[in-house]
Formats: structure tokens, C-alpha cells, sequence
């Protein structure tokens, strides 16, 4: 069977690593990288540490509007589907490389396989959001990682080819954990102690793109460097709004901040791992936390993966009702207050969702392309 995957941005990498890897044992998988997450922190670095086959396909389509991005993707992925005529085009999580792949390959009744279907914010002014609903509501074979993710899909109708397979960011977690540790040695680079650092991100437009907010959480890790180190991966993008409204010179001059570039999967789960709290916006960091039992503080009025909150291991500190919906002092008093208190459940699987969505796809697909 002929499967072509498409990939964009950085979840998508870490999310294929183990699925391709799984595909490539009985089937001919053909890797598309759109160009959406372009340079070597966001993209190759993860192709290298983690074994991912090269790209066969690159559009390199970079940053531009929602719509002439997806809309560039949607074209030239239809040129390539229409040449090499896969089985199976798979799509990962909820990018615009996501959405223009699917509707690509769904105009060519092509299936489309979607891994990570069913999470929902319940809101459309995320781009996010209509990405993943769409992208759901057009695949053929939707693989859910949560419980939750599958009442979601059955609430909207769509119980024909949906199956809970468990998180293949779970199968990552596990599979690199050890050889993170022993290939990576950014606790000592950056002088860090075990339990004795937060760990912050902050990507989403919804934040960054809004100055209050984004100044709100910037005075929050001010303040509270004072009483403890904090390290700040900061996304190319976050660092031109950083720029942009004066914050990141005094993020970089303040004592115990570390500003730093993106860091690979590798060192993001040494960082994860050893965090005593991570403040995050960022749907897959969220679920990382989960995974390595460290609290975690949403900066956001939702999170993507609720089941994470209403297991007590994840607090979300945004308010919907405000007009600066995040707010300083939510942030230090969580920092500050937050602390689990209960055994977590088993949520999302047990670590062969990678081998299951492969059986599945095998399973579901007849020698003549369609589903059984």
C-alpha cells in the first residue's frame, strides 16, 4: 500500500516518528513537508535526533495569511497526490498543513487517515479549531487519543471509521525518554537542579498577538524569577511580538530568566521531565507535562486537553469574562499554590498507539483503496 504523509510544524514531526517508522515495515510511505515550521529549530533538528525518514517531497511554503498558506498547500499537494496516486494521504493534529492536505486528497477521493482527531476548545476563533473540526469531519479513518476526543467525534455525528487508538505522543514520550537523557546534557548547560526551574512557552496568537496579554504573562515570569529560575524556549514568532512591544530585552535582563532559542525533542523532554511546574499555552507541552507527572499552569481560558484538568494535573488560569483574559496574578498564585493531589488516570493509552493506527489503516484499507 502507497501512504503519503503530510507534515508542517513541529507536533507533526514528533507525532509521525513512531508511525512511519511502524508504516515503513510493510508499506510504501511517501513524507510531504509543507515548509509551515521552516528553519533548523522548528523542523530538521527533529528529522535528525529522532530517526524520521527525510522528506521526499518539500514545498518550503513559509509563514503568509491563513488562507493563501492553505491555499498554496492545497495546490501543490494536489499536484503531488495526482502523481503519485497514494492509497492513503495522512494527516497529524489540527496545522493548515493539516486542513490543506485533507481537503486535497478528499477532493481526489482520496481517504485521508487523521491522527489526533476528536480534541475541541469549543472555540472557532481559533484557528486551530476549524482546522481540526473540518479535517475531521472530511477523513474517512479518525483516530482518537482520549476518551474524550471520541465522544466528542460521536457527539458530532461521526461514529463511521473513528476508533480510539491511544496517544502516539505517549508512545514518543516513552520510546525517548531514556536516550534523552543520556544524549542531552541541558541541565548542566543551563546550571539547573532537578525540581528547581519552571519551564514556559508561549506561541498561540491568542496571546502573543495581543499585547495585554502577552505583557501579563511577561510580568509574571518577572516576578516570579525572584523567587525561582525559569527557562523560556521562545518561538520565532513570539520573539518578534517580544520585540515588538519592548518586553523581550527586560525578559533577557531579568536574573534567573533563561531566554533561549527552541530547543529539539530530545532536550524538550529532559527540560519537561525535571520542571518542578510548566507554564504553557501549548497543547502538546500540556500533555508532556501529563505524561512526566509534572504540574502544569495553562495560559489560555481552556485547554485543549480538559481531560488533563479534570484529572487535577492541569490549571487553567485565563478568565473568559476579561478583556485581558490572562492575568499576572493568576499566574504567580497558581505558580505558587498549584499542586496535584491525586494518583493520575490512564488516559491516553498505553503506549502502542503508533502500532495500533498502523494495524487499523492495514485493516480498514482493500487492495483497491477503499475502506472495508
Amino acid at each position: 500500500m502507497k501512504i503519503i504523509t503530510v507534515l508542517g510544524a513541529r507536533p507533526q514531526f514528533i507525532k509521525a516518528a513512531l508511525v512511519s517508522r511502524e508504516l515503513r515495515k510493510n508499506h510504501n510511505e511517501i513524507i510531504i513537508h509543507t515548509g509551515q515550521h521552516y528553519n533548523h529549530e522548528l523542523s530538521d533538528i527533529f528529522f535528525d535526533e529522532m530517526n524520521i525518514p527525510q522528506p521526499d517531497y518539500n514545498l518550503g511554503i513559509g509563514s503568509d495569511t491563513h488562507a493563501r498558506q492553505t491555499g498554496q498547500m492545497m495546490a501543490e499537494l494536489e499536484a503531488l497526490f495526482l502523481k503519485e496516486k497514494p492509497d492513503v494521504v495522512l494527516v497529524y493534529g489540527d496545522t493548515n498543513s493539516t486542513l490543506a492536505a485533507a481537503l486535497a486528497a478528499v477532493k481526489l477521493h482520496i481517504p485521508v487517515a487523521h491522527v489526533e482527531a476528536g480534541p475541541r476548545m469549543n472555540d472557532k476563533t481559533i484557528p486551530e479549531e476549524v482546522n481540526r473540526v473540518v479535517t475531521d469531519h472530511i477523513s474517512s479513518m479518525l483516530f482518537a487519543p482520549t476518551p474524550v476526543c471520541l465522544d466528542n467525534l460521536h457527539r458530532e455525528g461521526l461514529t463511521q471509521g473513528v476508533y480510539l487508538t491511544g496517544d502516539v505522543m505517549l508512545d514518543c514520550f516513552l520510546h525517548f525518554s531514556k536516550e534523552a537523557e543520556k544524549r542531552t546534557g541541558i541541565l548542566d548547560n543551563l546550571s539547573l537542579e532537578q525540581g528547581n526551574y519552571l519551564l514556559a512557552t508561549v506561541h498561540r496568537a491568542s496571546n502573543t498577538d495581543t499585547e495585554e496579554n502577552l505583557r501579563e504573562i511577561c510580568k509574571a515570569f518577572i516576578e516570579l524569577a525572584q523567587e525561582i529560575e525559569l527557562v523560556f524556549p521562545v518561538h520565532p514568532r513570539t520573539e518578534k511580538y517580544l520585540k515588538q512591544y519592548g518586553l523581550y530585552q527586560e525578559l533577557k535582563d531579568t536574573p534567573n530568566i533563561h531566554l533561549i532559542k527552541p530547543v529539539g525533542y530530545l532536550e524538550m523532554l529532559v527540560l519537561t521531565k525535571n520542571a518542578g511546574k510548566i507554564l504553557t499555552d501549548s497543547g502538546g507541552l500540556q500533555k508532556e507535562a501529563y505524561f512526566a507527572k509534572v504540574p502544569c499552569i495553562t495560559l489560555d481560558i481552556v485547554s485543549a486537553w480538559p481531560e488533563t484538568v479534570e484529572d487535577g494535573w492541569n490549571m487553567v488560569v485565563g478568565k473568559e469574562n476579561d478583556r485581558q483574559k490572562i492575568q499576572r496574578e493568576n499566574i504567580i498564585d497558581a505558580v505558587r499554590s498549584f499542586e496535584p493531589n491525586k494518583k493520575q488516570q490512564n488516559i491516553f493509552g498505553n503506549g502502542k498507539a503508533a502500532e495500533k493506527i498502523c494495524d487499523l489503516i492495514c485493516l480498514l484499507m482493500t487492495p483497491s483503496g477503499t475502506i472495508d
